[in-house]
């Protein structure tokens, strides 16, 4: 990633959950109390996921944002769908993704860049326990040898 990044969150669920492919960034449409939340680190990825409605857009479902606590009777809703800023070329991907190939668009992560609030959308498969197990078992030996434990 460039300069002038600032990360706000980041959905550390995701990668254990999915096995993540493919990542694409987007502009997301927030109304002025959603940024101000955002500047003060407060959002929750962790149910939110990604669809491409009939008529080509694409929303962000369950992306958590609390009101803004110095906000008045104009706060926003905290968990409305909000929608994706991406060209059309990006969205008939996405949708060509998650219809045909069966793949779940999940937000990785959500950060400021240059003042603009932007969202990482990585395109990925649901891991079975197993898979899960297997990965649990590498990072294991990976530790196991970075710090010279050879049981």
């Amino acid at each position: 990633m460039a300069d002038n990044i600032k990360i706000i969150a980041k959905n550390k669920r995701a990668g254990y959950d999915y096995s993540l492919q493919e990542k694409v960034e987007a502009g997301i449409v927030l109304t002025g109390t959603e940024v101000k939340s955002l500047r003060q680190g407060k959002v929750n990825l962790s149910d939110a996921y990604v669809m491409v409605s009939d008529d080509g857009e694409a929303w962000i479902y369950n992306l958590s944002i609390p009101p803004y606590e110095f906000g008045n009777i104009n706060n926003h809703e905290e968990k409305r769908k909000r929608k994706l800023l991406l060209h059309d070329t990006q969205i008939a991907h996405l949708f060509d993704q998650i219809r045909i190939q069966k793949v779940t668009a999940i937000p990785t992560m959500i950060y400021f860049r240059k003042s603009l609030a932007k969202i990482e959308i990585a395109l990925g498969k649901g891991k079975n326990l197993y898979d899960k197990r297997q990965d649990l078992a590498k990072k294991d030996a990976q530790k196991k040898l970075r710090r010279g434990d050879y049981d």
